[in-house]
């Protein structure tokens, strides 16, 4: 295995420069440096880093649903914003749960340096202990109360629901319903803020039943899309607020025989894999995943890294943009 000095040899610079460079310090010859440690596949010893420093160089990632594409994105923009830095990823799974996230964050405030974490709740108040410890954290996709004491990484979702709903209406929709996520949390309400907006803009308002609350999970959006189906009058559309709701909305159209786009539209927020190879393709809300993983990062990286600078707490708010594939359309006549 490569050792410090060989990368210094390879380099042409002393082994204290290629610590330096470890550390994330900048020095004048970083690309030398990047290009040994790649050439030499060098791995700096953990175990060495944290005695001499006394950090551990872990960052630990604390998401509400691990199985979630959207969280899998994230973390992906995470490891690609330290994959030259030396610190390594510890990801934890809350389930949605206040009183597992409080467990985890227990378990990770002694092994880690910071932690970027998706709270499980608006109302969380161990991230505020955290930060007591001295331990950073930053927030991504979703807020917290008091969140104006933290860096955070959002996008609009807001306005992310408005366009969902601008459009439907725009392709002559007026029996249209909604599959929100938790209320409790930043994305499910921002969403359906922005989404119930835009139609009373429009001087519309959905009809009773139209209205529901989901969990942002797959079950959720498979079980309420059959209840707006068996309606006397069932919606013409419906927009599901996050990707394992629109798949569970698309299982109960297909279990249903449900032609989309010709008797019913569809638009979900967040893009999948599969998307654009669905017949037909799927109509969608789509958002920054990867960057908002690797911006939440470079957040916390600065703050770990610039402890004698203490700026006022950041807040990144990313756009969003409708994508329009075939699964929607006007409405049946």
């Amino acid at each position: 295995m490569s050792t410090i000095h060989d990368v210094a040899a390879r380099a042409g610079v002393s082994t204290a420069t290629v610590s330096r460079f470890l550390r994330g310090e900048r020095i004048r010859a970083a690309e030398a440096v990047r290009a040994a440690v790649e050439e030499l596949r060098y791995r700096p010893s953990a175990a060495a880093q944290s005695l001499k420093s006394g950090r551990t160089r872990t960052i630990g990632v604390v998401v509400p649903d691990i199985t979630n594409p959207y969280f899998a994105a994230v973390v992906k923009g995470m490891e690609s914003a330290t994959r030259e830095r030396g610190y390594r990823l510890l990801l934890a799974n809350s389930d949605e749960s206040v009183e597992r996230e409080d467990e985890l964050l227990a378990d990770l405030v002694h092994q880690v340096d910071g932690v970027i974490l998706a709270p499980a709740t608006e109302g969380d108040r161990t991230p505020l202990r955290l930060r007591d410890a001295g331990v950073p954290v930053v927030f991504v996709d979703r807020d917290l109360v008091g969140s104006e004491q933290f860096d955070t990484v959002l996008v609009d979702n807001h306005e992310g629901g408005r366009l969902a709903a601008r459009h439907l209406l725009a392709l002559g929709h007026t029996r249209i319903a909604a599959i929100n996520g938790d209320q409790n949390t930043t994305p499910g309400r921002g969403r359906r803020e922005g989404f119930t907006s835009a139609l009373r803009e429009e001087g519309l308002a959905m009809a009773d039943g139209h209205d529901l609350i989901g969990d942002f999970r797959e079950d959720s959006g498979y079980q309420l899309t059959l209840s707006l189906l068996s309606l006397r009058q069932p919606p013409t559309a419906l927009f599901t607020a996050n990707n394992l709701m629109t798949l569970g909305a698309l299982k109960a159209l297909h279990d249903m025989r449900v032609d989309l786009p010709r008797q019913f539209s569809l638009i979900g927020f967040d893009d999948l894999d599969t998307g654009p190879l669905l017949r037909p393709p799927l109509t969608v809300v789509d958002r920054p995943m990867v960057e908002q993983g690797v911006l939440a990062m470079r957040l916390l990286l600065q703050r770990l890294e610039d402890a004698g600078d203490d700026p006022s707490p950041r807040r990144v708010v990313l756009a969003t943009r409708l994508i329009e594939r075939g699964s929607t359309a006007a409405p049946p006549h």
